[in-house]
């Protein structure tokens, strides 16, 4: 007979999963607690900032709703010595086979911008319901100049447990994270999610999406 049919959530669902549980925002709040803690020095000058744009990835994924406002507010209220002019750059997007994408940004003077990266995917490991099965990775993808640190993580609920994976970046100016989930990946064995593909999205990502000031 074979085993039974793997599950497979609604689009609804993994929304509801994906920024109910505020995972990636989440992490972005303990990096700005906690993350860059006993850091000395002086803060760099504001060069770049992020954008929300309405289509990532040569229209791969559209705007579905722009939360710089609303749960990236709370990034922006968060008191914090080591980040400086911090605002939010928080979208929801979705893709094709009803894949859902997450980014969840801050930009500012960030003194130890490296450091946030880990303090991102920490933050969201721990938040509340979330199990880290696959431990951070750094990953440096070719042509980009920039590393990466992704992870997966499971988040238990009434519907089951969903795989999330994420990668986060962090620099002077810049630190976020992008979640990317679909109705098949997020019934997938954690170990078998393809992380150097996400962190090669995540750095053509950033590369849309960092903007110089002015």
């Amino acid at each position: 007979m074979g085993p039974p049919p793997k599950k497979k959530l609604s689009a609804g669902a993994i929304v509801a999963i994906v920024l109910g549980s505020l995972a990636v925002v989440g992490g972005l709040l303990y990096a700005t607690k906690a993350g860059l803690d006993g850091v000395t020095g002086s803060f760099p000058q504001a060069t770049h900032e992020l954008v929300v744009p309405e289509t990532l990835l040569a229209g791969r994924y559209t705007l579905v709703s722009d939360l710089s406002d609303t749960q990236g507010k709370e990034i922006e209220d968060t008191p914090d010595f080591t980040v400086k002019d911090a605002k939010a750059a928080v979208g929801q997007y979705k893709g094709e086979d009803d894949a859902t994408l997450v980014l969840s940004g801050m930009y500012g003077r960030i003194k130890n911008g490296e450091s946030s990266r880990t303090s991102i995917l920490q933050g969201a490991a721990t938040d509340k319901g979330s199990t880290l099965v696959v431990r951070p990775r750094e990953f440096t993808p070719a042509g980009y100049g920039v590393t990466v640190s992704c992870q997966v993580t499971t988040s238990k609920d009434a519907l089951g447990t969903t795989t999330l994976p994420m990668c986060a970046w962090g620099d002077d100016n810049t630190a976020a994270a992008v979640a990317l989930v679909t109705p098949e990946t997020a019934t997938t064995d954690p170990q078998d999610i393809d992380l150097a593909a996400l962190a090669e999205t995540t750095v053509k990502i950033r590369a849309e999406i960092r903007k110089p000031i002015g």
